[in-house]
């Protein structure tokens, strides 16, 4: 127990019979329960934690019976968490890559009512992480942070794919979980639905751990961002929907909405003139300049959403 609230750790787990040992092993006292979420394994990474839980009580092994990816396991957690009562439940991944010693940081924001999530962020400036990191992977970090602020509406989180987190009780009870996704993609995802719910979230300086000699991501740059591309356009499209028409009504909605309209008509109305103009037939002055007010247009009426936006989530 932490400050009079119960905590639960949520460790999603799928073949990490070398490192599961050490994350159970640094799992700090103040963590009331464990729940190792084993994700259909193919090594000895079941018989591992077995041998943990002799010496843990807190453990609990929760197995899936097929493999349903990392988003699933954590889902399985959070149901778990709040089925037995707990207060906050902290997420980190069984690789022993995040620092346990620093769950206080993520805690205590929740705990005074600041934020409902808490995110690791390894690149502010206090963590010092940004010069260890792999430029490959800071690179496509910072690619798809961008485009997950704006599906998000989020755009202060800065570490968007970090998986070090903790939740409220309350906000996991918010949130519809069984139409989350289940594989690469889920902290962006959760990101969207959190902010349909009006939730809080904050970033927290964390120090980065990459283990020589270990994997660091499974994630390959390119084909991560084509497979989560299409779900952030739907993520962004659905919250708007829901957040400012559904629940609640914005003008940002039309805002994005026209914006979204006149841009791209603009952009084509403009190849249109381009190629009249190398065929010889000429662009008249009323066209060249209907096609510089549509993009204009267009480009001010998102950048206005996009303002309303942050300052809605915010």
């Amino acid at each position: 127990m932490y400050k009079g609230k119960k905590i639960s750790l949520v460790i999603p787990a799928y073949n990490e019979e070398k490192l599961i040992r050490p994350t159970l092993q640094h799992v700090p006292e103040l963590i009331d329960h464990v729940y190792v979420i084993d994700d259909c394994s193919t090594d000895t990474m079941v018989e591992v934690i077995k041998k943990c839980m002799e010496d843990d009580k807190r453990i609990e092994l929760i197995q899936h019976e097929v493999n349903m990816g990392c988003g699933q396991g954590i889902i399985t957690g959070y149901k778990a968490s709040v089925a037995n009562g707990y207060d906050i439940a902290v997420v980190v991944g069984g690789d022993f890559q995040m620092p346990l010693e620093q769950v206080t940081d993520l805690l205590d924001p929740l705990i005074e009512g600041k934020a409902d999530y808490t995110k690791g962020c390894r690149f502010m400036e206090n963590s010092g992480s940004i010069k260890e990191m792999p430029k490959l992977r800071l690179v496509a970090n910072m690619l798809i942070s961008a485009l997950t602020k704006i599906a998000s509406g989020y755009y202060k989180i800065i570490d968007v794919v970090d998986g070090y987190t903790a939740i409220t009780k309350r906000a996991i009870e918010l949130v519809n979980w069984d139409n989350a996704r289940k594989g690469y993609g889920y902290p962006m995802d959760s990101l969207i639905r959190l902010n349909e719910r009006s939730l809080k979230v904050m970033d927290v300086p964390r120090k980065a751990i990459y283990l020589p000699g270990q994997r660091q991501s499974q994630i390959k740059g390119v084909k991560y961002a084509l497979e989560v591309s299409p779900m952030l356009v739907r993520g962004f499209f659905r919250r708007i929907l829901y957040k400012y028409i559904i629940r609640d009504f914005h003008p940002l909605a039309f805002f994005y909405l026209i914006g979204l309209a006149l841009a791209p008509l603009g952009f084509l109305y403009g190849l249109i003139l381009v190629w009249r103009q190398l065929a010889g037939i000429g662009v008249t002055g009323p066209q060249a300049i209907m096609c510089a007010l549509f993009l204009i247009m267009g480009v001010q009426f998102i950048l206005f959403a996009m303002l309303f936006d942050m300052q809605e989530s915010s």
